[in-house]
């Protein structure tokens, strides 16, 4: 839904500037209010265009506006981008040259700028204010009439990224008594919203809260049982694509990064304790699309504007649904399908509580702030341990309703939670161990140990306690070491056994630990399972711009031409164009300039400086692959989740595949045939096989091989491919393994 401004200055500005017909219900809202001179809170999602709300009133009203942001990256990008699209604005910050700093200057003394990016610490330092206050402007005044507050959730101590200096904001008010000011964040709850208004002296504003639900984003909670494979399974689906994985420590993020490199992804640890010049290093890799995964703490992020992010992964529990909600909305701001993955473990949140606490005691918090967190992070752990639609109850935090019944954009909608056999009888195994290990040896033991026991290790210091003869040893053998840990967090996120405060923390039992051992009390124990496989993520009725295999190439020429022409200007790529609107270049192949300026974000600016290579590029490519031009480009919708024993709906693509296996045919012959990669073409024998369920695939793999990774399953599970391949000894490819363990599951499943 678009609303097109009556005020036709606006349109024009969002017209010649951006290359955007119109302006979304909120942002004409916003624009409105500013024009009017009035205070406004303005609550947009990551990538719902809180940007444009600032940058359109000063062009209209050719008068300067003040963005107040706390990160030096991100106005740098946005002023990169603002520039190329043809609009006056500069920033002033500590990682400026002296000519950059002159240039501004120069620019906002004459009064041709439009836009100031500055920071916190830099607007309130001695004199700036008043320097503010004389500043010319075209219209005759001095001054300045708009102020923009960005990321003004770190004014609120109920937040979840309090700052206090940004409490000093509010001498906005006091100083500037006839400007406006907007405050704008991507995530606050409504008691953070009231403390927004308050701690700036916001009067009568205009609340434009926007919907906060992302159907371009599919959403993922697995139990995490082996970190560095699931990690590397989440990458495999993201190939050569922008990807974040967020940790809680720094070492982490090393050891991530490492493992990574040592698997030939390009891939660097982000944290605070490196020092400016390496952190400055990533980030601009990582924005210039030389750097595929940036493995990160908390302190990465904010300041990256790069709109392809294709998956952000959390390798551990963030400190609450506020963060959660913002880091994931860093993925798919072009509006195309992301993918979010949380690899859950209940040890997280005791991590937290502890960091928490430390960091309070440090800083002086209050108690009551103190609580305030821990209040935040009991919210995540009851999300990501919940069993309702993701996106349901992300909306439900933020407080809106979700009027679906099925997202078809999250692991519950997709059905793909996948409950233990027996978990109550696992439960009770796990639960007696414990009790029967403290009983025999007066003492507690950790989850490590109690794992061992379980498995029927032959350590030594097992051995030595005698906790070979234990009545539970052994009992849950043939369960893989990693799948058990996942299963005594999840009893203690249950609150079915506690966990011991101490450097070593060690297992007890709970009061509900009884009733899980008497029987009156059922247990469901989950682990992961494959993804499903569909067509399209995103909200029921969500279109997409589908392209065919040529019109995917096409796509391809035209990021390599933007990454080109990114290197010679010196800017992140995506400040030249958005995947998004390459997507639409590829779909719809305009055949002149006039033609180009229909395809959202191509505004007049940025096709005269680089519109002719563009469409060069675009007509020389469908030349050669014999791509009609000026074409309506191809959309699909979500479809809804089938009703339970209703038939799959599979492309077309996957169902020609389908059609050469039942003929018994290769993957390569197939692959030619229907014109996909190979890789494409094992996932759609996979998927046959789950369908068909043949007796043999030796037509796709060699008994031999078949048998190898049939034993390697058994020995180190089927939840995960990698740790297979580990176990062969990377004899045997990825593909070979996905048919084999495709066959094993569908006749297991059978």
């Amino acid at each position: 839904m678009t609303h097109a401004p009556a005020n036709p200055a606006v349109l024009d500005a969002v017209r010649r500037v951006w290359g955007f017909d119109s302006l979304r219900p909120l942002q004409a809202e916003a624009v409105d209010a500013a024009l009017a001179n009035r205070d406004a809170l303005i609550v947009l999602p990551t990538g719902g265009g809180k940007s444009l709300c600032y940058q359109t009133p000063p062009l209209v009203a050719n008068e300067l506006s003040v963005v107040v942001s706390p990160l030096i990256s991100l106005m740098k990008d946005q002023v990169d981008g603002l520039v190329l699209n043809g609009y006056p604005a500069v920033a002033l910050h500590s990682a400026c040259t002296d000519a950059e700093r002159d240039d501004a200057h120069a620019a906002l003394n004459t009064g041709d700028a439009r836009l100031l990016f500055v920071s916190p610490e830099r607007l309130l330092s001695n004199g700036f204010l008043d320097w503010l206050a004389g500043l010319p402007q075209p219209s005759g005044r001095r001054g300045v009439r708009r102020f923009a507050i960005d990321e003004a959730h770190c004014i609120s101590q109920w937040g979840h990224d309090f700052r206090p200096e940004y409490r000093q904001l509010a001498t906005l008010r006091r100083r500037f008594p006839d400007a406006c000011v907007h405050a704008l964040t991507a995530t606050a709850t409504p008691r953070v919203r009231d403390d927004i208004v308050t701690q700036l002296g916001l009067a009568d504003p205009a609340i434009l809260v926007g919907v906060f639900d992302r159907p371009n984003l599919t959403y993922r909670v697995v139990p995490r049982v082996n970190r560095d494979a699931q990690i590397l399974e989440v990458l495999a689906r993201h190939k050569d694509e922008a990807s974040i994985i967020y940790c809680i420590s720094r070492r982490e993020t090393e050891a991530i990064a490492a493992m990574l490199t040592d698997r030939a992804h390009k891939a660097r640890a982000y944290h605070a304790g490196l020092d400016p010049e390496r952190r400055r290093k990533v980030q601009e890799a990582f924005s210039r699309e030389k750097l595929d995964v940036v493995v990160a703490t908390v302190a990465f992020g904010m300041g990256i504007d790069r709109s392809n992010v294709r998956c952000v992964l959390h390798a551990s529990m963030p400190k609450s649904v506020e963060a959660y909600q913002q880091e994931t909305g860093r993925a798919g701001r072009d509006g195309l399908e992301a993918e979010c993955v949380l690899l859950y473990s209940g040890a997280d949140g005791a991590m937290w509580s502890k960091l928490m606490a430390r960091s309070a005691e440090e800083s002086g918090a209050t108690p009551e702030s103190l609580d305030a967190q821990l209040r935040l992070l009991a919210e995540v752990q009851r999300y990501a341990s919940g069993m309702n639609c993701r996106h349901k109850s992300l909306s439900e935090h933020f407080g809106q309703s979700y009027p679906f019944p099925n997202c078809n954009a999250c692991d519950i909608c997709l059905n793909e939670i996948d409950q233990a056999e027996d978990s109550t009888v696992i439960a009770q195994k796990i639960i007696s161990c414990v009790a029967r290990a403290q009983q025999r040896s007066g003492m507690t033991f950790g989850a490590a140990h109690i794992t061992d026991i379980l498995r029927g290790s032959k350590s030594q210091k097992l051995l030595d306690r005698g906790h070979d003869q234990l009545s539970t040893y052994a009992l849950l053998a043939e369960t893989p070491k990693p799948t058990i840990t996942s299963y005594i967090n999840q009893l203690l996120d249950q609150g079915l056994l506690h966990r011991a405060d101490g450097e070593y923390p060690t297992l007890t039992l709970s009061p509900a630990s009884r009733e899980v051992l008497t029987g009156k009390r059922e247990v469901k124990l989950l682990r992961p399972k494959e993804p499903a496989r569909r067509e399209r993520a995103g909200r029921p009725g969500a279109p997409q711009i589908d392209l065919s295999p040529d019109e995917a190439a096409l796509f391809d020429a035209l990021r390599a031409l933007r990454r080109e022409i990114a290197e010679e200007r010196a800017v992140p790529p995506y400040v030249v164009f958005s995947d998004a609107t390459l997507r639409e270049l590829a779909a719809v192949r305009p055949s002149t300039p006039d033609a180009m300026t229909r395809v959202k974000g191509i505004g007049a600016a940025k096709l005269a400086a680089f519109g002719e290579q563009f469409l060069d590029r675009l007509l020389d490519h469908a030349r050669r692959l014999g791509l009609d031009l000026d074409t309506q480009p191809t959309t699909t919708t979500a479809p809804p989740k089938p009703a339970p024993g209703a038939p799959k709906r599979i492309s077309p693509a996957k169902a020609r595949s389908f059609d050469h296996f039942d003929r018994g045919e290769s993957v390569e012959a197939t692959a030619r045939a229907v014109g996909l990669s190979p890789r494409t073409i094992v996932a759609h024998l996979a998927d046959w096989i789950e369908d068909r369920r043949p007796e043999s695939i030796e037509p796709w793999i060699a008994r031999a091989d078949y048998d190898r990774i049939a034993a390697a399953a058994r020995e180190v599970g089927a939840d995960f491919l990698k740790p297979i391949f580990e176990h062969l000894s990377a004899e045997i490819d990825y593909d070979r393994i996905c048919i084999a363990v495709a066959h094993l599951r569908a006749h297991a499943a059978g």
